[in-house]
């Protein structure tokens, strides 16, 4: 397939600096409808992407995403949600950004152009053919991620890549490839905007897809979420209320007591 960098495409808008602040808004929100729809036509991939994670993390696997700026911060946030929502340990779904940890805040020179530098950062968590590796590029042309996708796939470790070009090298490399087509961005060349939507969106399915085939929610409940604050203690008592029909006093004394929605609903024999 030939690459169509359709990312780095003209804007369909021009003289942003002369619109008013009520066509700004408007012009960009029509960009961002068409977001949901170009996501809905791979649905058959991430599908496909979603059904290898499970079976690889039901052997004991692990989920990783690897990117750059802002997709490889959208794979951090992505993977730092799981424990508190699905109870998962921090070790199942890990986020690796180029240029580490300093990268979520700053950007680092030149560090997305390392080839070779994922594969290396992938082999501090023995990283093996148990585990799956999803590459992150609004381009689809980072070399950080195509090296590591490339390494793993030489490595036997099964590949996924999230880009906005068709025919682009994460296309190519990935094995389970999604490529949503959301066209050219609002300001020319922010992959920030519709591209990263479009990244998070897919990034948000997998993953909650994934946690509920392996068991961690009950019915429509986070039965599992790690119980961090008030707001949380709240949420798990009143699921308990609703679940065991007790009062909200009865409900929380239990929540307190086996720390968890999950294991409070197996002391009283519904989950």
């Amino acid at each position: 397939m030939e690459f169509k960098n359709i990312s780095e495409q003209d804007s369909k808008h021009d003289h942003l600096e002369k619109m008013s602040t009520t066509k700004l808004l408007k012009a960009i929100n029509q960009e961002d409808q068409t977001v949901a729809t170009a996501v809905e036509n791979i649905l058959p991939a991430i599908e496909k992407m979603v059904d290898a994670i499970v079976l690889k993390m039901q052997s004991g696997g692990r989920l990783f995403y690897i990117g750059a700026g802002t997709s490889g911060r959208l794979g951090v946030l992505d993977a730092s949600e799981c424990p508190p929502t699905f109870g998962v340990a921090a070790d199942k779904v890990i986020g690796i950004i180029a240029g580490g940890d300093h990268a979520i805040r700053h950007a680092v020179e030149n560090a997305e152009d390392d080839g070779e530098q994922a594969f290396k950062d992938l082999q501090k968590f023995n990283i093996s053919d148990k585990d799956v590796v999803i590459g992150i590029a609004a381009s689809g042309r980072t070399p950080y991620v195509i090296g590591g996708l490339d390494a793993c796939n030489t490595a036997g470790i099964t590949t996924g890549g999230i880009t906005c070009n068709p025919g682009s090298p994460l296309d190519v490399t990935a094995v389970h490839s999604m490529v949503a087509v959301v066209g050219p961005e609002f300001v020319t060349g922010s992959s920030r905007m519709k591209a990263g939507t479009a990244q998070k969106m897919i990034l948000n399915m997998i993953s909650t897809s994934v946690m509920i085939k392996l068991g961690h929610i009950k019915g429509n409940k986070m039965v599992d979420m790690q119980l961090s604050n008030d707001k949380l203690v709240d949420r798990g008592t009143r699921m308990i209320m609703e679940s065991a029909q007790l009062d909200y006093d009865r409900a929380q004394e239990l929540l307190k007591k086996y720390g968890s929605v999950r294991n409070v609903l197996n002391h009283i024999g519904i989950c």
